[in-house]
């Protein structure tokens, strides 16, 4: 067994305090929006140019011009504000997001990410990335733990061009949590998915932890 997309979304949910500014990354970082527990008051910030998200809108509420920086159609609040994207990018370069959850190809033992491209396939761009994980506080990655053709996407070297270099504190994967206390430390295991076993997860994993 292992956690499928929602489970993983709502486990990086229980990552959310209190009055955090959170960025989410493209594709499954989005769906944490739908997990936020009541009563957790948090702020989402989109590179597109709002503040204050909601979550993912029912049928009926879809408006096509409210987008997130995945061209998504999401919801707003009665907070809600909107703004330039050089003043979303200087609020994620200034330090001032607490938290940016985002999607890996690959991730190192030392905490590298590489995250936004394959070389010889063709790449739209670099998106918001390397800002975020230079600027925010804080990043966890939300991914698959092994490619679709098995390979380890944690590994001791990333073989990927680099997004940036010791950056991720916290890998969420479809079979465990894995988090590094501090810059410099290994990343340790802090929660297996149900019905996973240490000795699978092992045989699934390329980089190196401590148990």
């Amino acid at each position: 067994m292992a956690w499928n997309r929602d489970e993983q979304a709502a486990r990086a949910a229980r990552e959310l305090h209190d009055g955090f500014y959170v960025n989410l990354g493209i594709g499954m970082p989005t769906l944490v929006a739908n997990h936020i527990a009541p009563g957790i008051d948090i702020t989402l910030q989109s590179e597109n140019g709002m503040l204050g998200m909601g979550p993912f809108p029912f049928e009926d509420d879809i408006d096509a011009d409210l987008i997130n920086a995945g061209k998504q159609t999401i919801t707003e609040l009665r907070r809600s504000s909107y703004f330039s994207s050089a003043d979303s990018f200087a609020m994620i370069r200034g330090g001032h997001i607490d938290l940016s959850i985002l999607g890996a190809m690959e991730v190192a033992e030392n905490g590298d990410l590489a995250n936004w491209m394959i070389p010889g396939k063709m790449v739209k761009g670099m998106g918001g990335a390397m800002d975020l994980v230079a600027g925010v506080k804080r990043i966890i990655v939300l991914m698959e733990h092994n490619s679709k053709a098995g390979e380890a996407k944690f590994k001791h070297e990333c073989s990927l061009p680099l997004t940036g270099k010791q950056v991720v504190d916290m890998v969420i994967s479809d079979l465990c949590v894995l988090e590094r206390p501090a810059r410099g430390e290994a990343f340790r295991l802090v929660e297996l998915a149900p019905g996973v076993t240490l000795e699978e997860l092992r045989a699934k994993t390329e980089g190196d932890f401590v148990a």
